[in-house]
């Protein structure tokens, strides 16, 4: 029997969830919380669990809170996140940070069901691609207070020094000279930087970082 644990702070969405989740096998069982605590509470009562999965935007402790502490506390857990902020950014975030897959809500009952298989077999998922964010005011902020690495958002630490001297104004030859670099190496740098945020110029590029609270 798989057993599962829906943390979703809607309780429609938990419903479609389950409905999807009793494709998977004849039994199947599913506990649902409807916020970090609840889940919390469960975790500590019951880990007989073969998934959870976790929704980002959950009132009171967000996912990437709840993610950290479950990573944290029952590692032996694989954990999917479920939502509908699938930029590159995020996506990375949280597989950098533990997740087993990320699978955005979009999706539909079919294409769930194949990740959440791959998840259990002990597979890595992530989407095949993500759509490169839109940058108006409607973009989502799903950063902790603190900010975020270069690294949680799939940066390397090379990369991340590159955009912070991008965001001081310096050019790709300027940016050579300084880290002792040629310029072609700082174009792929930049070219990385660039897909890792699902942008497509320096402008952008330095918008996500900023409304991501990436640490430069």
């Amino acid at each position: 029997m798989l057993k599962f644990l829906i943390v979703e702070d809607h309780a429609l969405v938990r419903e479609g969830l389950v409905r999807v989740l009793r494709q998977l096998d004849v039994a199947v069982q599913v506990v649902e919380a409807a916020n970090g605590d609840q889940a919390l509470q469960t975790l500590e009562q019951d880990e007989e669990f073969d998934l959870v999965l976790l929704d980002l935007a959950l009132p009171g402790k967000d996912g990437f809170t709840c993610l950290e502490l479950f990573r944290r506390r029952w590692p032996s857990i694989p954990v999917a996140i479920l939502s509908a902020y699938d930029d590159p950014p995020t996506v990375n975030r949280v597989l950098a940070n533990g997740a087993s897959g990320f699978i955005p809500k979009a999706y539909s009952g079919e294409e769930l069901v194949k990740a959440i298989r791959m998840v259990l077999a002990g597979h890595l998922f992530r989407p095949d691609s993500t759509e490169p964010p839109q940058l108006g005011d409607e973009t989502p902020l799903l950063s902790s207070a603190g900010g975020v690495t270069p690294e949680e958002c799939g940066l390397t630490e090379r990369q991340g020094q590159v955009l912070a001297l991008m965001a001081k104004g310096k050019s790709n030859r300027d940016i050579a000279q300084q880290l002792g670099l040629s310029e072609g190496t700082v174009k792929i740098h930049v070219t990385g930087i660039f897909k890792a945020l699902g942008v497509s110029s320096r402008t952008q590029a330095l918008v996500m970082a900023a409304r991501y609270g990436i640490r430069l």
